[in-house]
């Protein structure tokens, strides 16, 4: 990310730490000893979770941009298609009964009564609160037709400007005969104004019957993956230097009945394949975002997957009872575990590179359901059980993770989700701070401070930060955490869940505060935890220190007061350098200070640059701030 950059002399910083200190505001104390490490930091303890929530992936980072590409219909007809009638043409359209394969067994029937060059007659797609057009750009796409006869049918296909009717990228394919088959294309822009106020039309000019499934288009995408993801929402991702992915979700995971869950068999292989199905947020999943899909996201972030499975469980009480009833479900899990990391003499990893991956994946973690202490049935400790024992038989390495404690057996890893506001984040900073060492390890897979809409403000980012400080603290227990929802699309319509990391529409994306405070955290981190009291603060000022040997320390101060807070910092074991320190800054006004897709950078972080000759340093944090300051130790 290109943050707004600064420089602060260490003179300034001084000048203003005794000026607090001549205004009657003793400093606080913060005592480090860089010779007494306490224990190891996680190498794991930032990363990502995922799900089908607030459009996320259809409409958000998975870069299709055709709404309801398979037609799916209802009382008002095809959901984001509109008949096209120029002119004088006439035709009308309808949902067929015929479709290219068994996954996708209807198509839109479209009859062109009357027709010509002048007056052509179609389908028009809106996308996803319109699509993006850029200027010199290459859209690639592809879509299954057939038509009534076995002459050559010419389709146009263009993208065109809502307002002006601009054509802004076109080309046409010939549909020829009677049989469903695939045509591939592709359109380049010119010189247009970026925009997304702009349509998809496919049209013809003459009478024909034309049959139509799987419109698909696709701009560029991160790493140029087929069938790929947003750049500019990879990129975001990429700068929070996650080391995980915890995916395809929570409450999408379990659906809201079984058979609406997500079933990993039917996201995999060619598009055509894929079935679709609802998600648990009232609207439709393309499946497009697959098993495979996750795992290359892992790929190109350099990320481990945290593969959460299915566990009998759904959303409205269906559960699969422990025993015969679930066993079903638990083979479902180890063969989605083979497609992951078997190797080319197993069932799952033949079928992984038939479509296109000969490589096994790493894998670690393995979760067992989502939430399931919702269940009302009280299951989950038999469920998880029969999932373990299952697992570990056929996988002894990997660490399988329980959603909610279990009595039968010690889990490897336990799931704690936390959803507060600012004040109760605060309060959590020091919740793990006498946690028991022996019990199970902890990964806090879902946690944010609820406090802004669509995406927080800058009082989220100082809740976050403040328990932030608190895992770092603790991660030798804490072995992953992960802010959710992670995406949102403000678009009318397009959020079910407020307080979202990342916002979005069809052209453009934006970070929030909390974001930023996110990578701050990330750009910094130690190896191990170092000894380190704070005494004479608020009680709304958190801290954490890590350092890795010979390299550098990370010190982490948030102040949640309105009231600057002096700190006097001394660093046993720095030496008398110099050495360099770089300091990040992200503060405002008023906690309710944030950024939105007309305004992205009115939070951002300020970079400055210190010198330290001693192993003494005196700062100054303002009111409302989180900083975050690297020192070099060579």
């Amino acid at each position: 990310m290109n943050y707004r950059s600064a420089r602060l002399s260490t003179a300034f910083l001084i000048a203003a730490a005794a000026t607090s200190i001549l205004r009657g505001q003793a400093p606080a104390a913060l005592a480090v000893d860089l010779n007494r490490p306490k224990a190891p930091v996680s190498p794991t303890l930032y990363g990502l979770m995922t799900e089908e929530i607030n459009y996320s992936y259809d409409g958000g980072l998975y870069a299709e941009l055709i709404r309801n590409r398979t037609f799916r219909s209802d009382w008002t007809g095809l959901l984001n298609w509109f008949l096209i009638e120029k002119g004088t043409a006439s035709a009308k359209v309808a949902v067929s009964n015929d479709g290219p394969s068994k996954a996708l067994p209807n198509s839109a029937k479209l009859e062109v009564a009357k027709a010509d060059a002048s007056s052509p007659a179609g389908l028009l797609n809106e996308g996803y609160w319109g699509i993006a057009v850029r200027p010199n750009t290459r859209y690639t796409g592809s879509l299954f037709a057939k038509s009534g006869g076995e002459d050559s049918l010419p389709l146009k296909i263009a993208l065109v400007a809502n307002q002006s009717g601009q054509v802004l990228a076109s080309t046409s394919v010939s549909i020829a005969g009677t049989a469903w088959k695939e045509y591939k294309f592709a359109m380049q822009s010119g010189d247009a104004t970026a925009s997304a106020e702009n349509h998809l039309e496919l049209t013809i000019d003459k009478p024909a019957t034309l049959w139509l499934q799987l419109v698909s288009l696709f701009p560029p995408t991160y790493h140029d993956r087929v069938n790929g993801n947003r750049i500019d929402i990879m990129e975001k991702l990429a700068a929070m230097h996650p080391t995980f992915l915890r995916f395809p979700g929570g409450n999408y995971l379990e659906g809201d009945r079984i058979d609406n869950r997500f079933d990993w068999r039917k996201t995999v292989g060619p598009l055509v394949d894929r079935p679709t199905h609802p998600s648990p947020w009232s609207y439709h999943s393309t499946d497009g975002m697959g098993l495979l899909e996750f795992l290359e996201w892992c790929e190109d972030l350099h990320m481990e997957p945290v593969l959460a499975v299915f566990a009998g469980y759904s959303l409205g009480g269906q559960v699969a009872k422990p025993g015969a009833d679930l066993e079903p479900y638990v083979q479902e899990v180890l063969d989605e575990i083979e497609y992951v990391i078997g190797g080319p003499g197993t069932k799952g990893g033949t079928l992984r590179a038939s479509h296109g991956h000969p490589a096994p994946f790493p894998l670690r973690y393995v979760e067992v359901g989502n939430e399931d202490s919702f269940d009302r049935s009280r299951s989950y400790d038999e469920r998880y059980a029969q999932f373990y024992k299952a697992i570990k038989a056929k996988y002894p390495d990997l660490q399988i993770i329980a959603t909610t404690p279990v009595k039968s057996l010690r889990p490897d890893v336990l799931d704690d989700h936390y959803y507060k506001r600012r004040q109760e984040m605060f309060a959590m900073a020091n919740h793990y701070d006498q946690a028991d060492r022996k019990g199970p390890k902890i990964f806090v897979g879902e946690w944010a401070t609820r406090e802004g809409d669509p995406t927080p403000n800058l009082g989220a980012a100082l809740g976050d930060s403040a328990f932030l400080t608190g895992l770092e603290r603790n991660s030798d227990l804490i072995v992953m955490a992960a802010y959710a929802p992670l995406f949102v699309n403000v678009n009318p319509g397009g959020m079910q869940w407020s307080t979202d990391l990342i916002g979005y529409n069809a052209l453009s994306s934006y970070a929030s505060p909390a974001y930023y405070a996110q990578v701050m955290f990330g750009s910094c981190l130690g190896d191990h935890i170092v000894s380190a009291d704070l005494s004479g603060a608020g009680d709304k000022f958190f801290y954490s220190v890590t350092a890795s040997a010979k390299s550098k320390v990370c010190v982490k101060l948030v102040n949640g007061s309105s009231t600057a807070q002096p700190v006097a910092m001394t660093l046993n074991g720095l030496g008398s350098g110099p050495h360099t320190a770089r300091l990040q800054t992200l503060k405002a006004e008023t906690t309710w200070a944030t950024n939105t897709i007309e305004n992205p950078e009115r939070v951002v972080p300020v970079r400055s640059q210190l010198s330290l000759k001693g192993e003494r340093l005196e700062q100054v944090v303002p009111g409302y701030a989180i900083q975050v300051l690297e020192i070099d130790l060579k």
